[in-house]
């Protein structure tokens, strides 16, 4: 692993050579270590590159509510897409707006929380619907310089996806029931549903 993340560390700084920005999705299933990797490249790589995660397009739990879909947060349905694409596309253009941030502590979004740093050259954009072939998602894929999917076996997915609402206070019964009721069904759609990415790193 720690090869593949050097060389995939040498490919960015490659790529990223004489331009004023680089746009790097890092996709793959919930649980998957997308924003372990991403930190660790951003490690790496140094100050010129930053994080920006999907999460903070999540709709909030009252919106979720209005439109029957808090049970299944965490869906393509249950994020603003709209909202992400245009941030994409201003971050793209060499634009360095605010965006959102989520807090998983209190279960929700922060408005305009991030911001891009003055040494930020490489932009390493973290979820699981990047690579994703639907309506609206699709149109990200002309924005990116270089994509990276996360693959990891289906039965390691879900023993992480069980001990991540273990460790939210969930009983053992609970922890499985939400894991294989909503997150394995997103990792299903990450898996099934996203196109081809330039770097595959395998991970169990």
């Amino acid at each position: 692993m720690e090869s593949r993340l050097n060389a995939l560390v040498a490919k960015i700084r490659a790529a990223a050579e004489g331009r004023r920005r680089l746009l790097v999705a890092v996709a793959g299933p919930p649980g998957a270590g997308k924003s372990t990797l991403a930190e660790a490249l951003a490690d790496q790589i140094g100050p010129e590159a930053q994080v920006i995660p999907m999460d903070g397009f999540h709709r909030d739990n009252d919106w979720l509510s209005q439109h029957d879909l808090l049970a299944r947060k965490g869906a393509p349905d249950t994020f603003d897409a709209a909202a992400f694409l245009s941030l994409i596309k201003q971050l793209a253009t060499g634009d360095s707006p605010r965006f959102p941030l989520f807090d998983r502590t209190k279960d929700c979004t922060v408005p305009e929380a991030g911001a891009l740093s003055d040494a930020t050259r490489i932009l390493l954009i973290e979820g699981n619907y990047l690579l994703l072939d639907r309506p609206i998602w699709r149109d990200l894929a002309r924005f990116w310089d270089m994509t990276v999917f996360i693959d990891v076996p289906k039965a390691e997915l879900e023993r992480r996806l069980i001990a991540r609402w273990l460790d939210h206070g969930l009983d053992p019964d609970a922890a499985r029931v939400r894991a294989q009721s909503n997150d394995l069904i997103n990792a299903d759609t990450v898996i099934t549903q996203s196109t081809s990415a330039d770097w595959t790193i395998s991970s169990d």
